[in-house]
C-alpha cells in the first residue's frame, strides 16, 4: 500500500481494520509501550495511579516516557497507592530529579500527588470520577467533570495544562488512552478492564498526530485538526464498524503507524 491509498468501500475498510486490530492487540504489545508500567501491579488502585501518571506524561518517545514513569515509581517505593494515601510535602525532598518528563516538572508532580491523595481519601477508585451519565455517548462532559474535581483546590495552577480540557476542544488523547486502559475488556491481556461501571461502547480512539494522519490516509476523517470535533467525527465511523468496542481500532491505527504500512 502507498501513501495515497484510501478505502472508499466501508466493508473492506472495516475488515482491514478488524484484521489489524486483532494483529496488534496482543500481549507482545506491552513490552515496548507505556502500558507496561501499570502492568507491573495487581492492586486496582496501584494500577490506576501508575496508569494515570504514566498516561499524563505520555507524549514524545515511548522509551523516554517509560524511563520517566519509572523515576516516579521508584520515588514512590513502587507502592503508588500506599504512597499517595500517606503523602507528605516533605516526600518531595526525596525526588532527586530536576525534571520529571519534558514540561511536566517537580512542582507538577507534587500537585498531582497531592490531588490524588485527596481524591483517594474520598473515593476507593478513580472510576467514580469518570462515570458517564445516562444521556451521554462519550466522555466529553465526563472528562470536564474529572478535570474540575482534580483541580478543585486551585483552578489556575500551572499543572492544569497537563490535564486536557474537552470544553476547550482538546482531543484529550492522554486521558482517552488512560480510559481505554482501565475500561476495555477483552481476553488479549493488554487493556485491564478493571472499571466495571463504565461501558466500553462510549470509548473513543486516542487521537494524536500519528493516529490522525493514518485515519486521514484511510479516509476515516476529513478534518485537518486533531481536536475533539475530530474525535467525534472518527467515532461516527468506528462505532458503525463495532458499536460495542470502537476503541479496539486504536491498536489498528497505532500499529499501522508504527509498521508504516500505509
Amino acid at each position: 500500500m502507498n501513501n495515497s491509498t484510501v478505502y472508499p468501500d466501508p466493508k473492506f475498510l472495516k475488515d482491514f481494520l478488524n484484521e489489524k486490530a486483532d494483529l496488534y492487540n496482543h500481549i507482545d504489545f506491552i513490552e515496548n509501550d507505556p502500558i507496561q508500567i501499570p502492568h507491573r501491579f495487581s492492586l486496582k488502585q496501584d494500577i490506576e495511579i501508575a496508569g494515570f501518571l504514566t498516561a499524563t506524561i505520555s507524549w514524545g518517545i515511548r522509551k523516554s516516557i517509560i524511563n520517566d514513569a519509572e523515576k516516579i515509581l521508584s520515588w514512590m517505593g513502587n507502592s503508588p497507592y500506599d504512597f499517595v494515601l500517606n503523602f507528605k510535602e516533605t516526600d518531595m525532598d526525596f525526588f532527586n530529579h530536576n525534571s520529571v518528563h519534558r514540561t511536566f516538572n517537580k512542582e507538577d508532580l507534587n500537585y498531582f500527588i497531592r490531588n490524588l491523595s485527596r481524591l483517594y481519601k474520598e473515593n476507593d477508585s478513580l472510576e467514580n470520577l469518570f462515570l458517564v451519565k445516562e444521556d451521554e455517548i462519550n466522555f466529553y462532559h465526563s472528562l470536564d467533570r474529572f478535570r474540575t474535581e482534580f483541580f478543585k483546590e486551585n483552578q489556575i495552577h500551572r499543572s492544569t495544562k497537563h490535564v486536557s480540557s474537552t470544553y476547550k476542544n482538546s482531543s484529550a488523547k492522554r486521558l482517552i488512552m488512560f480510559l481505554r486502559w482501565m475500561v476495555r475488556q477483552d481476553r488479549k491481556g493488554v487493556d485491564f478492564g478493571i472499571w466495571k461501571n463504565i461501558d466500553q461502547k462510549n470509548l473513543s480512539v486516542p487521537l494524536d498526530v500519528h493516529t490522525g494522519n493514518i485515519s486521514r490516509k484511510l479516509n476515516l476523517i476529513q478534518r485537518k485538526q486533531n481536536d475533539w470535533k475530530t474525535v467525534e467525527e472518527m467515532d461516527l465511523i468506528l462505532r458503525k464498524f463495532d458499536d460495542k468496542d470502537p476503541a479496539k481500532y486504536d491498536f489498528a491505527l497505532f500499529g499501522l503507524g508504527i509498521a508504516k504500512e500505509i
